[in-house]
């Protein structure tokens, strides 16, 4: 499991997602950098979007953070429009 530390100094590595292509990978934490509509967050391959957000076709402003409930990890995200940095895990 992370520790706060390795969230935050990224330990693992991160990528910036500005496109509209999936990025599938071990993602512990989403930072949005503008503001963003996702197509769609997914846990283990379930579609998890409107667990995290409450109105999923409008967009998250830039500066929120998104971290997986219950030590779970993000596993998909695809963007509609906007910009995430994705904080990689192992």
């Amino acid at each position: 499991m992370q520790t706060d530390n390795d969230i935050l100094i990224a330990n693992q590595g991160s990528f910036i997602l500005n496109s509209t292509t999936e990025k599938v990978a071990t993602i512990i934490a989403i930072v949005i950098l503008e503001d963003t509509v996702f197509t769609h967050i997914k846990i283990a391959g379930a579609t998890v979007t409107s667990t995290y957000i409450a109105k999923p076709a409008d967009s998250v402003k830039a500066g929120a953070i998104l971290r997986a409930k219950n030590s779970a990890h993000f596993d998909k995200v695809k963007l509609t429009s906007g910009s995430v940095l994705l904080i990689l895990g192992a």
